[in-house]
């Protein structure tokens, strides 16, 4: 069968679209890993089918490369800029995704805003660290350098420490500088470094802001471009939490699986 694909990027971080309630049977586990690989596929850190619902704007779910979902920050920035593009929403959009309901916004050319899902409670670890959900679990480091040698090793050994080596967890390494933080992410389902990870951006933000007297945003640096958190923080807790950043078309396509 030949499917039509979009290829879209948030922040470097690129992902596979399929618009269509007639292919998403037809996207197994195997077709997710080919469509993903970057040598025999099309190439992405994530595939999204996106899909008519009646309580909706849309339903989009998303895959890792490895096939297993979860959810994608990213990637719901862009599929809100796909079905901008494409006449399924308007600027602002409430859609459906794999941990729930999201709000989405336009904010202009290659700009998207999104709601990331609260309550959010920062954990603190034994070592220092945190742990922390936005979405998808994400274990954060705050270094003095983290363009190291040594980077890629350090989170794929807690990525594969216990307690997570069953489900996985996203690694970020975190840097703080003057007026905004630096971050870099290992990825798990991608098992490798991307270059933006927008539910590891909000978390490396709201640890950060856990610890050190803040405004009610941060930005954040990535390898890809800059995005920016917004929050509000109560008793512990953060909520009203948005994450912006830049999104854009790159091509479409046809590939046949």
């Amino acid at each position: 069968m030949i499917f039509n694909f979009y290829k879209y990027h948030g922040a470097g971080n690129d992902f596979i679209i399929i618009y269509g309630e007639h292919y998403v049977p037809s996207f197994s586990k195997e077709n997710i890993i080919k469509l993903c690989d970057r040598k025999y596929g099309i190439g992405a850190d994530g595939v999204m089918l996106i899909k008519y619902h009646e309580d909706y704007d849309f339903e989009m779910q998303f895959f890792n490369p490895d096939g297993s979902s979860s959810f994608c920050g990213n990637g719901s920035r862009c599929a809100v800029l796909f079905c901008f593009h494409n006449g399924i929403c308007t600027r602002k959009c409430h859609f459906l995704t794999n941990d729930g309901s999201h709000h989405g916004e336009v904010m202009g050319p290659g700009l998207v805003k999104i709601d990331i899902n609260s309550p959010i409670k920062v954990e603190p670890l034994n070592n220092g660290d945190f742990s922390i959900n936005t979405g998808s679990p994400h274990y954060i480091k705050f270094k003095d350098d983290i363009d190291y040698t040594g980077f890629l090793g350090d989170c794929k050994a807690i990525r594969n420490s216990e307690p997570y080596i069953e489900n996985g967890i996203n690694v970020n390494m975190v840097k703080i500088l003057d007026n905004e933080i630096k971050i870099r992410t290992y990825e798990r389902g991608v098992e490798d470094e991307t270059l933006s990870c927008g539910s590891g951006v909000t978390a490396a933000a709201l640890c950060y802001a856990q610890t050190n007297k803040t405004n009610q945003s941060v930005n954040v640096r990535t390898k890809g471009g800059l995005l920016k958190v917004d929050f509000e923080k109560e008793n512990g807790s953060f909520n009203n939490v948005y994450l912006t950043g830049p999104a854009q078309f790159v091509y479409r396509g046809e590939i046949q699986l």
